[in-house]
């Protein structure tokens, strides 16, 4: 595999140090590169999958990738991208969140390969034994301040006179610099990469590499995962999307690609999938004849799901996602129509309301809201646009009965096809 051309062609290739001589040097054989990412949450989130599944394809194509995790950057915090201080974590924090994505990152990377496995470091296990003095001495004295400033992160935070930047945050750029030092002498590690973001603390490493070891190393980039207007991907309306079940489950994780914009699911599709060109192109052509079908939006949605959270939790929000365009309910686990409970309207009724000969429909109908009144409800269900649990009810007397709950305390109302209420019994 030509990785250089992959990369181009699926749109990854923002920026390179030196792409003719990179180029050369990945067609002569394996090498070593790594990316970063500091654990300043428990999880990481779906904008670093770029980078992350950037480092499988550099694997699939016979390369050592790193995964390397800032458990000594993330006790300062890249200024890059930010316009305030981070709030600065704990080391028992940082070392929770490390072992929390440490899971996240088994999933994307082949560690357990004879060949080219993946290796995941922290930058703390050699930051930790240097001391200030020493580096000052041996790294400060090789980055000039007149440089530094220049840097895109540093300079736009200076020039922000009421949040201005730290001693702590501006040293960030060395740490990471000091990281690709130690990489290259340790590891023989020849390129960094990471987003555009990133381009000043790579350029930084890169210089340190040639001062002090006399080595050529590399540095790329990707573009940030933005949408048609420039605005960042990655987050919905009810936060940051992450790459953890616990923060962010695989029904709503699959539910952010099926969302995606029309105009830039083939682009995302390109970023993320692992799918060849021939697959890419024919979804391509699918998404043109038919964009209401929604084809590569669920391909893209699958497959990542399934890289991250395995084979039954992607069949799970599949089938999740499809009751919710009138798909049946058989056979669906609690846990996953649990997670369509927060994604629709939901209403209580007293559960005694529904013992014995329960409730009428039309009366359970106004009571959620799904109709203004009782005539509506009844004209409703005789023009057969009222379903129970997503089946549908003609029947104007039918009752509602404590039968009719899910999982012995859910009812499941839609009206036409895309107004649905979830009622609870309590």
């Amino acid at each position: 595999m030509d990785i250089i051309a992959e990369l181009q062609w699926r749109g990854l290739l923002a920026d390179c140090t030196d792409l003719e001589a990179l180029s050369k040097r990945l067609a002569g054989g394996s090498t070593t590169l790594y990316a970063g990412f500091d654990p300043t949450s428990d999880s990481l989130h779906v904008g670093n999958l770029v980078p992350l599944l950037a480092l499988r394809r550099f694997q699939l194509a016979g390369h050592i990738p790193i995964a390397l995790a800032g458990g000594a950057t993330g006790c300062i915090g890249d200024p890059s991208g930010k316009s305030d201080e981070r709030q600065l974590l704990t080391r028992e924090q940082l070392n929770h969140n490390i072992e929390s994505i440490k899971q996240q990152l088994a999933a994307l990377l082949d560690f357990e390969t004879k060949t080219n496995p993946a290796r995941l470091l922290d930058n703390a296990s050699w930051t930790q034994q240097v001391t200030f003095i020493d580096f000052l001495r041996d790294i400060g004295k090789h980055f000039s301040v007149n440089q530094m400033i220049q840097k895109e992160s540093v300079r736009a935070r200076m020039e922000d006179r009421e949040v201005g930047i730290s001693y702590t945050e501006f040293s960030y750029m060395l740490l990471q610099a000091f990281d690709f030092y130690h990489l290259r002498k340790e590891f023989n590690c020849e390129l960094q990469v990471g987003a555009t973001d990133q381009w000043g603390n790579i350029t930084a490493g890169i210089d340190l590499c040639r001062k002090r070891l006399g080595a050529t190393v590399f540095g790329l980039t990707f573009p940030l995962m933005t949408k048609a207007d420039g605005t960042k991907y990655g987050k919905t309306a009810s936060g940051a999307v992450y790459l953890g079940a616990k923060k962010t489950s695989p029904y709503r994780f699959y539910q952010f690609f099926i969302q995606l914009e029309d105009s830039d699911v083939i682009k995302i599709l390109k970023m993320l999938s692992l799918a060849n060109r021939e697959t890419v192109a024919g979804l391509e052509q699918q998404h043109a004849a038919n964009p209401g079908a929604h084809v590569p939006h669920k391909f893209v949605a699958r497959e990542v799901t399934e890289l991250l959270h395995g084979k039954t939790a992607a069949e799970d929000a599949v089938r999740a996602s499809e009751v919710l365009f009138g798909g049946g309910l058989e056979g669906i686990s609690e846990g996953t129509f649990n997670d369509l409970v927060g994604e629709v309207p939901s209403k209580e009724i007293e559960k005694s309301r529904l013992d014995g000969a329960g409730t009428p429909l039309v009366d359970v109908l106004v009571h959620t809201t799904l109709c203004p009144s009782k005539g509506q409800a009844r004209k409703d269900i005789e023009g057969g646009g009222i379903y129970i649990n997503n089946a549908r009810e003609a029947n104007t007397a039918r009752a509602v009965t404590s039968n009719d709950l899910l999982f012995g305390k859910h009812l499941f109302l839609r009206k036409g096809k895309r107004n649905y209420v979830v009622v609870t019994a309590k």
